[in-house]
């Protein structure tokens, strides 16, 4: 899906002035990253890609009325954010829906995740709510030079998801693959193994504001 135009009924909404415009619902739903967990248990908010997005956002429509909803847990996987899907996200009414879970679905595994990710783009679709996928954000104790890593295969699904329901995606993976191949580089987008630090959590708002533009 092609980020210019997948959200364009959306960015026309957003530039209508009072009393024109409405309240629009963004949902992030996922696992730590997304709730803005940094280094150990700190959750720097502010500082994570929702509220990071945010900012973007009102930088370009100062009329809009935005609100990011975080439904987003750590630890979790998306078989269990499937599970309170309906009663925890779509409660909301979103515009639009994050999902952001491969980090966590080598757990589950791929077979499970791939269950999991389709039911909740099905029930999201089903009520009209705009789908961005997101692919897994760096993980340091990953052997990145192996293109059969786990989190490359979890890659690789998320976008094979997108691509067969026609939804957006954002490829977290591929933005930091420059970066692969000398952990003293990728460190400094890092806040611990496997969270991004501001540096890391703004290059995924860049590649989730090219919905924006």
């Amino acid at each position: 899906m092609t980020p210019t135009i997948y959200l364009e009924d959306l960015k026309t909404e957003m530039q209508k002035e009072w009393p024109r415009n409405r309240t629009i619902n963004m949902v992030f739903h996922g696992h730590s990253v997304p709730s803005g967990y940094f280094k150990a248990s700190q959750v720097n908010t502010l500082s994570a890609y929702p509220s990071l997005v945010l900012k973007k956002i009102k930088s370009m429509y100062p009329y809009a009325v935005v609100n990011v909803i975080i439904t987003a847990i750590g630890g979790e996987n998306s078989v269990e954010g499937a599970e309170r899907f309906e009663r925890e996200v779509l409660i909301h009414k979103p515009e639009v829906l994050f999902i952001d879970y491969g980090l966590n679905d080598r757990s589950p595994g791929l077979e499970r995740s791939f269950a999991a990710w389709n039911q909740m783009i099905k029930q999201a679709k089903n009520q009209g709510v705009k789908v961005i996928l997101l692919t897994p954000s760096p993980d340091q104790s990953v052997n990145y030079s192996s293109s059969d890593n786990e989190l490359k295969k979890h890659a690789d699904q998320i976008i094979r998801l997108a691509n067969e329901n026609q939804i957006g995606l954002v490829d977290s993976y591929k933005a930091f693959e420059s970066l692969y191949s000398n952990q003293e580089e990728l460190s400094k987008y890092m806040s611990q193994v496997n969270h991004p630090n501001e540096l890391g959590h703004e290059l995924i708002a860049k590649e989730i504001f090219k919905y924006f533009k």
